[in-house]
């Protein structure tokens, strides 16, 4: 069976909002790639062995105090290195060449010219890209490479970049300062091809119906004879976990699926429905919600809010493999962003937000955890679903936080409060179902802020809440931006809600982006 990962490429991180986009594209060539910080060890890379290696871009100059830096012995590997804006110029000076300010900040689209002999060799990441035409690239820089390093030669210019990007073809060392990622530099995937196949010599291995056959036969020989439960929730992370394992394992697999109290209306049955009487699975569910709503009884710190929600799922859990009994494994959906997210560029990160999925499991539960999608991005996921013949209301649908409707109240969460926002919430799905932009969107939900404003119903004075609706495009929740719904469906979901909710007499759409803002409120 094929070794999925034998032909990996290592992307080190120095900071880029882009980084996880170069995984993606990589992904989406069929090759196999994870994303280190920059300062991961050398040994370790020696030890990944990796085809190639990736230099993300960075906000910082190469001359700023703290910088991040690799070691130059990275260069000297035997393993070609592609650098990104950043990574061109920390490349080139590492190497002895020479980076400068540049008179003023280049953010935006460009024109290069490629150049260099024909027959050099200098043009193998540039293949395919004719000479004397201005190829439109994407830049976002403040410094330039002035002086090449020993070696190098210049393969492409620009007007403000006269080295936009540069090679050692005899060390398989290639540059660009441009971002070859973004869909702002249409041929960029490309270069990044060029690099994977034409220098790299990789093959297009990842896919995932490969995915499945040596997954499947991973868990089957890792599980053995053991019994192993899953936190099912109904979202297609948990789905997908399961269905591999039952496919694995059969019988040896039960699942979890615990109603605790901050679900959205009706989806406790509809779990019930799919998952125990279509998919055929092992289910047992679990009336967790007095537990939970008491545990969050006078919360409001978002934080304290996911580690009390994960406590209780601990425990539950705890309690019912015991219940269950010889329970060796629990599985669950973490998937790749999370892990990227809970480990910034520099190490252990300024936690943003807690992910349920990362962390492991105290010792006292006996239990060992599998992660059969931690390697996979979101859509990587649905696609894996597909192939495992999941139904496309299943496949298709939004992604819902572990937390539930704990992280779309603002402030404490009390059963007045769910109550409410499961009917604006409710009332959003259907009109979004109903205009056929539910399937469109990456996420469609409401939020209850905690403020209340005064407003007119009839002849009377009003003092009630206030509801956000966040609505989202994204590929895989690592960027997104707020989608540009019409006005026309905004303004009958906004007279519904208000109309409707009892406890509701304002509406106001999100208009911010990931970054800076994060998708979910809390």
């Amino acid at each position: 069976m094929t070794d999925l990962h034998q032909q990996k490429i290592l992307i080190l991180d120095f900071g880029s909002q882009y980084t996880q986009l170069i995984a993606r594209r990589v992904r989406e060539l069929k090759v196999y790639c994870e994303i280190h910080p920059y300062n991961v060890p050398l040994e370790r890379i020696r030890r990944l062995g990796p085809r190639g290696i990736i230099l993300s871009g960075g906000p910082s100059s190469v001359y700023d105090d703290g910088a991040p830096r690799i070691s130059p012995e990275v260069f000297e590997l035997g393993v070609p290195v592609l650098g990104i804006c950043y990574g061109l110029q920390l490349m080139a000076y590492l190497l002895g060449g020479e980076v400068v300010r540049s008179a003023q900040r280049e953010y935006g689209s460009a024109r290069v010219q490629v150049e260099g002999a024909v027959d050099d060799g200098s043009e193998t990441l540039l293949h395919g890209f004719e000479k004397g035409t201005g190829h439109l690239v994407w830049m976002s820089h403040g410094d330039r490479v002035a002086k090449l390093p020993p070696g190098f030669q210049g393969i492409a210019g620009s007007k403000s970049s006269p080295v936009a990007a540069m090679a050692s073809p005899e060390r398989g060392l290639y540059a660009v300062q441009f971002h070859p990622e973004v869909s702002h530099t249409p041929r960029g995937s490309e270069i990044l091809a060029n690099f994977l196949f034409r220098i790299c010599g990789c093959a297009p291995l990842w896919t995932m119906h490969s995915f499945v056959e040596t997954e499947t036969a991973r868990l089957k020989a890792l599980v053995g004879r053991e019994r192993v439960i899953t936190a099912l929730s109904g979202g297609i992370d948990s789905a997908v976990v399961s269905v591999l394992l039952q496919r694995a394992i059969g019988e040896q697999l039960t699942c979890i699926f615990v109603d605790n109290g901050l679900l959205r209306a009706g989806e406790g049955e509809q779990v019930r429905r799919l998952f125990h009487e279509r998919l055929g699975l092992d289910l047992h569910y679990v009336d967790g919600s007095e537990e939970f709503l008491s545990a969050l009884k006078g919360v409001t710190d978002p934080e304290q809010k996911r580690r009390i929600i994960g406590k209780q799922f601990i425990e539950l859990f705890e309690r019912e493999a015991k219940g269950i009994g010889g329970v060796r494994y629990l599985a669950q959906g973490t998937l790749y962003p999370d892990v990227i997210e809970s480990v910034s560029f520099k190490g252990p990160s300024a936690t943003i937000k807690t992910h349920h999925n990362v962390g492991g499991l105290p010792e006292r539960m006996h239990l060992e955890l599998i992660e059969p999608l931690r390697e996979l991005f979101k859509d990587e996921v649905r696609e894996v679903a597909r192939e495992l013949g999941l139904p496309p209301e299943l496949v298709g649908r939004q992604p819902f936080p572990g937390p539930g409707l704990a992280v779309r109240i603002l402030g404490e969460i009390t059963p007045e409060a769910l109550a409410i926002l499961r009917e604006a919430d409710a009332i959003l799905d259907e009109e979004m179902r109903a205009s056929g932009w539910y399937g469109r969107v990456w996420q469609s939900f409401a939020v209850l802020l905690p403020v209340r404003t005064v407003g007119v119903m009839g002849d009377e004075r009003t003092y009630e809440q206030v509801a956000a609706l966040r609505v989202v495009d994204s590929l895989d929740a690592m960027t997104a931006d707020w989608t540009r719904l019409p006005h026309s469906l905004l303004a009958k979901v906004s007279n519904r809600i208000i109309n409707e909710v009892k406890g509701i007499n304002r509406v106001v759409f999100d208009i911010s982006s990931k970054p800076p803002s994060t998708i979910e409120w809390e």
